[in-house]
C-alpha cells in the first residue's frame, strides 16, 4: 500500500487521497512526497484531467512531517550532512512548487490546471504547507479541527515553503503569530486570517466544483503575478521596515535570543521578503538547514516530540489490563484538589470531591464553574459543555460516595498525620481493588503508604500548580507499589491528556529535587552580593521562563521556608552547612511579611493589584552588593549545573529510570531551557568531558555542591554521551 492514491473521475477531476496505512494520522515521509510528485506529473500530463483535488482518507488531513525523515536526509549525506539536508529540502520545495505552478507557462502564466486542497480536519506542519501550495483551500466546518504551523514549538520552523508562502500571503505582521508562536486555530479563524479560503460542510464536493470552474486567473498566485506587493510592505518599504523592527524586538523579548529557530526564522523572513519567490525558497531552505544542523533542534525534536509522544503512549507502562478510570475520588477541595477535579471532569470522568465541610467542597466545585464560565466568555466552551462537566462533579463530605470509585487522589494538607488519617478513613469504604494515590510534592510515598492496608495499591501522583495549565504529572513508585497501580496512574494521566513521568521514591522525587537547588543557587548569589537583576536575567538568557528569584515569589517564599525546616528536621546533621545564608535570608523575609506575590511583597515589590514592579530595595541592606559583579557565564553555569547535577544524581541513584523522563519532565515541569532538550540533552550538547571539567572548577570556587557525580566522571573519562549510553529506549521510540 502507498500513502497517496489517485482516482480520475469521469468529470475530469483527479482525486488524490492521502491515507497512511496503519497510522491514525497522516505524516509525510520523503518517499511519500516523491510518490505524490509522481501522481501530480501523471495528472498534469493527462489531457482528460481538468483539475486535481488533494484530500485525506482519514478524519484529519495531516499531522506534519515524519521528523525521522529529516534525520535520514542528514545521515544519508555522509561527511557533508548540511549539503544532504539542503538538497533534500530543495527537493520538497520543488515538489510543492510544481503543484503551485500546475503546468502553467512560465512566460504567460496560463495553461495550468487548478489544484485544490480539501481538509476534513486538522492540518499541521507540512499538512498545511502542502495546501498552501495549492490554489484554493477548503476546510470542513469541523469544530475539533486545528490548522497551523507549530514547528517552532519543537525547535524548528516551517521549512517546506510554509514560511515564505504565509509571509507573502498575510504579510510579516499577519504571519508572525502563526510562525513565531506556532498558533493552531479553528477553520473559521484560519479563514478570517486569510490562511485558507473556504469553510464548508463538504470540502471535497466544494473543491471539485471549484476546480471545474476555475480560470487561469484563479490559479495564479499573487507573488507570481506582475506588480505583486507584500501585504504591510517589504522590509525596504517604510512600513515594512517598521514591521521588521517590531518583529525583531518581539522575538528577542520572548526568547532572549536563547532559541536558535526563532532567530533563523526571522532571518529567513527578512531576507526572503526582499527577493523573488523562488530565491526566497532557497533562502528558507538554507536557514532551515542551519537550524537542523544546530544540536538544539535535534534535542528539542527528540524531547518535545519523540520522547514526549512515547511517554504519553505508555512507553514505560507495566504489563496490566486496561486501567482507565471511571470514577475518581478527590480528597481535599483546596486549590490542588479543585484543579484535579476539574481536569478529571473535563476528561469525562465521574468525580467525587470531598472535604471536611460542605462549604469547602462546594467552593472546590465552584472553581470548575468559574473556569468554565471563562471558557464561555472566550467562546471556547458551550453552556451544554459546562452543564455536562459540572454534572460529573459531586461535592460532598460523605465518604460513602466513594464506594464504587476505582481511583482515589488525596490532596489534603502536607502533614503525614493528616494524610494517614484520611488514608484509613477512605480505605474503610473503597473497593478492595481501588488504587490510592497521594498528591504530594515532598513527602516520601513509602512512608505515607505505611498507613495503608494495601501498600501495593498505593502510589504518588504529583500534579504541578495550576493543575489545569501544567502539562506534567509526576508518578512516584513507593518501595511496595505494584505494577497495576503504576498502570492505573499512567492510564489516568493519559485520560486527562497530560504527560507522565514515572520515578522511584526519594525525598523531593525528581522535579523538586532539581528545582530547589536552582532556587537556592539564585538566592545564594544574592546573599553573596550579586545583583538580583543579574541573577534573574542570566536565567532568562539561558531560556528559563523566569529567573529563580521571580519563581520564588510566584511559588511563595514561605513554602521554601517550610521545605527547608522539614528537610533540616529529616536530615539532622546531614543538612548542608552552606544552606545557612539562604535560609537566613528567606526566614528573615518571611518574618518581615515578604512571602512573595501572594503578600504583594517578596524579592519584588508589587502594586495593589499584585502587578510586579521592581526588586525590593531592602535586599541591598540584607545583602550588600559586590562592587564588581561576576561574569555572566559563571552566573549561568551555577544556575544550570545546580539543576543538571541533581538530574544526574537522580539517575545515578535510580530515582530516574529513563533519561527521556528526565528531559521531558524538566522542560514541562519547571521550564528547564527548552532549547537544550533537557538536562541530559544539554550535557550531551556541551559534552561530558567538558561538563566534568567545569564541575571541578565550580566546586573549587563555589563549594562541594558542584562536585562531579561519579556517573558523570566515569562517562567523561570514556567520552560517553547520555543518549549514547542510556538512550536505547529513546532510539527505539
Amino acid at each position: 500500500m502507498t500513502d497517496f492514491t489517485m482516482k480520475k473521475e469521469s468529470d475530469g477531476v483527479a482525486i488524490i487521497t492521502w491515507d497512511c496505512p496503519n497510522k491514525s494520522m497522516n505524516v509525510m515521509s520523503t518517499e511519500a512526497l516523491m510518490h505524490l510528485d509522481g501522481l501530480i506529473d501523471d495528472a498534469l500530463a493527462d489531457e482528460a484531467v481538468k483539475g486535481i483535488v488533494i484530500t485525506s482518507g482519514k478524519k484529519d488531513f495531516a499531522g506534519g512531517m515524519d521528523l525521522n525523515a529529516l534525520a535520514d536526509m542528514k545521515n544519508a549525506a555522509g561527511d557533508n550532512p548540511a549539503e544532504g539536508l539542503f538538497e533534500g529540502i530543495m527537493q520538497m520545495h520543488g515538489a510543492l512548487r510544481k503543484i503551485e505552478r500546475a503546468g502553467m507557462d512560465a512566460k504567460t502564466n496560463k495553461g495550468g490546471k487548478p489544484i485544490a486542497a480539501a481538509l476534513p480536519g486538522t492540518a499541521a506542519g507540512i499538512g498545511l504547507e502542502l495546501p498552501l501550495a495549492t490554489h484554493r483551500i477548503f476546510a470542513a466546518d469541523n469544530p475539533k479541527a486545528k490548522l497551523g504551523l507549530p514547528e517552532i514549538l519543537v525547535g524548528i520552523f516551517p521549512g517546506a515553503g510554509g514560511t515564505t508562502r504565509l509571509v507573502r500571503k498575510l504579510g510579516v505582521m499577519g504571519a508572525s503569530q502563526y510562525l513565531l508562536q506556532g498558533q493552531m486555530v479553528a477553520p473559521a479563524k484560519a479563514k478570517a486570517a486569510g490562511i485558507i479560503d473556504e469553510v464548508v460542510a463538504d470540502p471535497v464536493a466544494a473543491a471539485r466544483a471549484w476546480v471545474l470552474s476555475a480560470t487561469d486567473a484563479d490559479i495564479l498566485k499573487p507573488w507570481d503575478a506582475k506588480g505583486y506587493k507584500m501585504p504591510g510592505g517589504a522590509p525596504y518599504h517604510p512600513a515594512g521596515f517598521q514591521t521588521m523592527v517590531g518583529a525583531n524586538a518581539m522575538v528577542n523579548g520572548q526568547t532572549q535570543g536563547a532559541f536558535p529557530a526563532a532567530k533563523a526564522l526571522l532571518s529567513a523572513v527578512y531576507e526572503g521578503a526582499m527577493v523573488p519567490f523562488d530565491t526566497a525558497l532557497k533562502i528558507e531552505a538554507r536557514w532551515f538547514t542551519h537550524v537542523l544542523m544546530n544540536p538544539s533542534s535535534a534535542a528539542m525534536i527528540r524531547s518535545l516530540f519523540l520522547n514526549k509522544e512515547a511517554l504519553e503512549k505508555g512507553a514505560n507502562r507495566p504489563e496490566a489490563p486496561d486501567q482507565r478510570v471511571k470514577k475518581v475520588g478527590v480528597m481535599g477541595a483546596g486549590m490542588m484538589g479543585a484543579g484535579i477535579a476539574l481536569v478529571s471532569a473535563l476528561a469525562g470522568i465521574e468525580v467525587v470531591l470531598i472535604d471536611q465541610k460542605q462549604e469547602a467542597a462546594d467552593k472546590g466545585k465552584a472553581y470548575s464553574e468559574a473556569y468554565l464560565d471563562k471558557g464561555i466568555a472566550r467562546k471556547k466552551v458551550t453552556a451544554e459543555k459546562k452543564e455536562a462537566v459540572l454534572g460529573l462533579i459531586t461535592a460532598t463530605t460523605d465518604y460513602d460516595a466513594l464506594k464504587d470509585a476505582d481511583l482515589i487522589i488525596e490532596a489534603v494538607f502536607e502533614d503525614p498525620a493528616i494524610k494517614a488519617e484520611v488514608t484509613k478513613n477512605v480505605e474503610a469504604v473503597i473497593p478492595e481493588d481501588c488504587i490510592y494515590a497521594s498528591n504530594t510534592s515532598t513527602l516520601p510515598i513509602t512512608s505515607l503508604a505505611e498507613a495503608s492496608k494495601r501498600p501495593d495499591q498505593f502510589i504518588g501522583i504529583h500534579f504541578f500548580s495550576p493543575v489545569e495549565k501544567m502539562a506534567l504529572v509526576e508518578i512516584i513508585k513507593g518501595k511496595e507499589t505494584g505494577p497495576r497501580a503504576v498502570a492505573k496512574a499512567l492510564d489516568y494521566v493519559r485520560q486527562i491528556r497530560k504527560t507522565p513521568i514515572v520515578v522511584n521514591d526519594e525525598r523531593f522525587f525528581y522535579a523538586n529535587r532539581c528545582i530547589i537547588p536552582y532556587l537556592n543557587e539564585g538566592v545564594r548569589m544574592v546573599t553573596e552580593g550579586v545583583a538580583p537583576a543579574l541573577v534573574d536575567n542570566a536565567a532568562r538568557l539561558l531560556g528559563m521562563p523566569v529567573g529563580p528569584l521571580q519563581l520564588m515569589d510566584e511559588t511563595s517564599i514561605d513554602l521554601g521556608v517550610n521545605i527547608a525546616k522539614a528537610t533540616k528536621a529529616a536530615l539532622g546533621d546531614a543538612y548542608p552547612a552552606d544552606a545557612k545564608p539562604v535560609d537566613d535570608l528567606m526566614f528573615a523575609m518571611v518574618d518581615a511579611g515578604r512571602s512573595g506575590r501572594k503578600t504583594k511583597a517578596g524579592f519584588f515589590n508589587y502594586d495593589e493589584k499584585g502587578k510586579r514592579l521592581n526588586y525590593w530595595e531592602g535586599l541591598a541592606e540584607h545583602c550588600p552588593r559586590l562592587d564588581e559583579q561576576p561574569d555572566l557565564i559563571d552566573v549561568q553555569h551555577r544556575l544550570m549545573f545546580a539543576q543538571v547535577l541533581e538530574a544526574v544524581r537522580a539517575l545515578e541513584e535510580g530515582v530516574l529510570e529513563d533519561i527521556r523522563e528526565g528531559d521531558v519532565g524538566a522542560i514541562l515541569g519547571w521550564g528547564f531551557a527548552p532549547w537544550s532538550g533537557g538536562p541530559f540533552s544539554w550535557l550531551d550538547i556541551i559534552g561530558t568531558p567538558y561538563a566534568a571539567e567545569r564541575c571541578d572548577q565550580l566546586a573549587e570556587t563555589f563549594g562541594p555542591r558542584f562536585a562531579c557525580p561519579d556517573l558523570l566522571r566515569e562517562m567523561a573519562d570514556k567520552a560517553q554521551s547520555f543518549y549514547g549510553r542510556f538512550g536505547s529506549n529513546a532510539a527505539a521510540a
